[in-house]
């Protein structure tokens, strides 16, 4: 017999929702309950857009930001500066530095940043890809490394500027409007702005 405080298949979706990060689940149950009011058109497309995510989004070959191409549009973008890369740890930090419209050069996605408490070593980033470009294109003149501001944003800053110190570039750093703590994800848009505009020499 059904359980009438319960509803399989809803309870399946809402804990779907739920795996997402930040979503509660009297949130996710909002969600899946919501999905009823839409019509059949609406369901069909939005099942066919997230059985598509995985084929359709790769990393990009040359900065591992997302892209539906081998190389992204940044990468691609003949008006970007060659010469200036930004060290972000994740996507989503590329896209809220670039809402900022402050930014013209080009990324290089770490996928994270080193933290021995999480088991997350400099192997496990896109740390060697980055020398590798750095040596195969003369043009980059500088390395902004755009991390978030904690203990292991600052680890990850330093074991950086020991594998970058002898490549002939220039290394900075955003300057420290953004707080301690903060994720570049998470600042507001004038203080990033700012903080990237006022980029400093990284200095031990």
């Amino acid at each position: 017999m059904e359980n009438p405080k319960s509803l399989q298949f809803i309870d399946e979706l809402t804990s779907y929702f739920h795996a997402l990060p930040g979503v509660g689940k009297k949130t996710a149950q909002r969600y899946a309950l919501q999905l009823l009011k839409h019509d059949d058109d609406f369901l069909k497309s939005f099942g066919k857009t997230l059985s598509e995510l995985k084929s359709k989004i790769h990393e990009c070959s040359i900065c591992h930001h997302l892209s539906e191409n081998p190389i992204c549009g940044i990468c691609a973008a003949p008006l970007r500066k060659d010469d200036l890369i930004c060290v972000v740890e994740d996507v989503r930090d590329v896209i809220a530095i670039e809402n900022t419209g402050q930014f013209q050069g080009k990324y290089h996605v770490l996928g994270g940043v080193i933290s021995p408490m999480d088991g997350i070593g400099p192997s496990d980033l896109n740390i060697e890809s980055l020398v590798s470009r750095i040596k195969k294109t003369p043009e980059i003149k500088e390395i902004l490394l755009a991390l978030r501001i904690t203990m292991e944003g600052d680890t990850t800053n330093f074991f950086l500027y020991k594998k970058l110190k002898e490549l002939n570039v220039q290394i900075t750093t955003i300057a420290r409007g953004v707080s301690f703590g903060e994720q570049i994800e998470y600042t507001d848009e004038i203080t990033l702005a700012k903080s990237i505009i006022n980029r400093v020499p990284y200095e031990l």
